[in-house]
């Protein structure tokens, strides 16, 4: 490779010819492929004519590795259109074509010789009952030999090194409102955010309060919010954008945006006319600050099983007798989106109930001042910034008017109608945290010498760069998918998912490989890699993690 000064060189040309045409050419087989291991999954995992639930659990990692064939197939399509588009508006450029060739050559071979779900699991065709043969065509014979070269990468980030100030290392493909929305918010992230944010992570501080009120004043709370409510009434497309600049600065700054998604999301969809009313402009100036308070802990992801009740007075209001467990920011809030059982004999989600349950604000004093309330703080690695909590409910009162829609056991239904908002969010949430990660990277890769020359000069070390923004690229375009499916009031919840399973994947994988970048010095406190690692580890677990996700996906195919 070439020393500090030169050009980095390659031995071949970097860009494949006529790339549209072979990448388009690829798409249609691997869906065929998809829809070809879907129906021997299905046929599989059937018993009657019907898909059980219990050969579906039984051949869990088929049914997982079908979730993952079709996440590559929906994102390919994706990074297809993406292509076109910038095509159509003339800025498909060189790094835009490198990214577009890598993505094809790298997803193609994985398909044909196995995804990898985890560190230690690889799906693979055999696994779903189906062959490779579909695919063995000229176009897509091309991509895997050919896509992912030595010189693609090499040049990608050579453009990379060129393009240090550019946002994303190749153009995103939104509209102009929303990429001026990026730049304010990236702005504010890099100014603001980005300076404090390994101090806040290495005291175990709250995210200051002056960052909360500056964030609400410029709309963030309310982003998504209809105007009549006090909010933007912007797209849930910019609510991406801006949760993936903030959480380039810090996960839990982009987080907190979130927060008031989730809950404005539930009142939204399932609240009275009275309850919109009175607790979205709320919500939307950031006057109240919400929390979700549905885990408990010895349910985890099985929502169903909730034990925590909500007793109905001879007054009509309610008191809450229970624990949960892992509250992001429990103390500083002032209403918890609560889930609680209202049917005391029910034994599944029917007889869960949501409550907005009004509290006041603690202090690090007393962080649950409000009566039949305790907490107690849960140490974490990373996601710091709001700090997590176990909570505890001893005859907890709740305004009967504050029972979410006004009707008992509608609670489970309500939250099913927030996760394809809530795993958007996410999957944008891992965008940023695994694009601060390849910056981060990129950085030291430059001013780091050994033998002589930056570490960016050696194959191995640019390698991990170009994969991290391919990557990106990849899980940026899916989630854009999905929150363009939701503004168009089309069911997104599959794609959504996709997105989310995606997207922390390629955060961890981004984090892990820009410490390994760092070597020793990773492993350091000091280094804010280490914290980008930490706060990658997470998007994995939470909003579903990527076993429950992967299941959700493939029920969600099987039909």
């Amino acid at each position: 490779m070439a020393h500090d000064g030169q050009d980095l060189t390659m031995t071949d040309t970097a860009l494949l010819p006529d790339l549209l045409t072979l990448t388009g050419a690829a798409v249609a087989p691997v869906n065929a492929l998809v829809e070809t291991a879907t129906a021997h999954v299905r046929d599989a995992v059937s018993r009657d004519g019907r898909v059980s639930g219990a050969a579906l659990e039984a051949d869990q990692a088929m049914a997982h590795g079908l979730s993952w064939l079709a996440t590559y197939g929906q994102s390919l399509t994706q990074m297809q259109a993406w292509a076109e588009r910038l095509t159509a508006d003339g800025k498909f450029g060189e790094m835009e074509q490198l990214i577009h060739q890598i993505a094809f050559g790298e997803y193609l071979a994985q398909i044909k010789g196995g995804i990898p779900m985890s560190q230690g699991e690889i799906a693979r065709l055999s696994d779903l009952g189906v062959d490779g043969a579909s695919l063995e065509t000229d176009a897509i014979s091309t991509l895997i030999a050919r896509g992912n070269s030595q010189a693609a990468r090499t040049r990608l980030v050579e453009l990379m090194r060129d393009n240090a100030g550019h946002a994303t290392f190749g153009a995103s493909g939104l509209d102009e409102e929303l990429e001026m929305i990026r730049e304010q918010f990236r702005r504010y992230a890099d100014e603001r955010v980005a300076p404090n944010a390994h101090d806040w992570h290495l005291k175990d501080d709250f995210i200051p309060m002056e960052i909360i009120e500056e964030l609400a004043e410029m709309g963030v709370f309310g982003l998504t919010i209809p105007e009549d409510f006090g909010g933007l009434g912007l797209s849930k497309a910019s609510m991406v954008v801006v949760s993936e600049e903030l959480s380039r600065g810090y996960i839990g700054v982009g987080s907190l945006g979130t927060r008031s998604e989730i809950a404005a999301e539930l009142i939204l969809a399932g609240g009275t006319d009275a309850q919109k009313e009175q607790w979205l402009p709320k919500l939307s100036s950031g006057e109240i600050l919400p929390t979700a308070v549905f885990t408990e802990p010895n349910t985890g992801s099985d929502l169903g099983s909730l034990r925590t009740r909500a007793v109905k007075t001879e007054s009509g209001d309610y008191e809450i007798t229970g624990n949960k467990t892992w509250i992001t920011h429990a103390a500083r809030t002032h209403v918890m989106t609560l889930l609680a059982r209202t049917d005391p004999d029910s034994t599944d989600h029917r007889g869960l109930s949501m409550f907005l349950a009004e509290k006041t604000p603690g202090d690090d004093e007393n962080p649950f001042p409000t009566e039949g309330m305790t907490g107690g703080e849960i140490e974490v690695l990373g996601y710091r910034g709001m700090k997590e909590y176990e909570l505890g409910f001893d005859q907890f009162k709740v305004k009967g008017e504050n029972l979410l829609g006004g009707v008992e056991g509608q609670g489970f239904k309500q939250l099913m109608k927030t996760f394809e908002a809530a795993r958007i969010q996410t999957a944008a949430r891992a965008i940023g945290v695994a694009q601060n990660a390849l910056e981060v990277g990129m950085q030291y890769a430059e001013d780091r010498k050994q033998f002589g020359k930056s570490l960016i000069h050696f194959p191995r070390v640019a390698n991990k760069l170009a994969m991290m923004a391919v990557e990106i690229m990849v899980a940026r375009q899916l989630t854009y998918f999905s929150a363009w499916e939701k503004d168009h009031d089309q069911r997104c919840d599959l794609e959504a998912g996709m997105a989310k399973l995606l997207g922390a994947r390629v955060a961890w994988a981004a984090a892990d490989n820009a410490l390994q970048i760092h070597g020793g010095n990773g492993f350091a406190l000091e280094y804010q890699i280490s914290r980008i690692l930490c706060d990658a580890r997470i998007l994995n677990i939470f909003e579903g993690a990527a076993e429950i996700q992967a299941q959700v996906i493939a029920r969600r195919l099987l039909g």
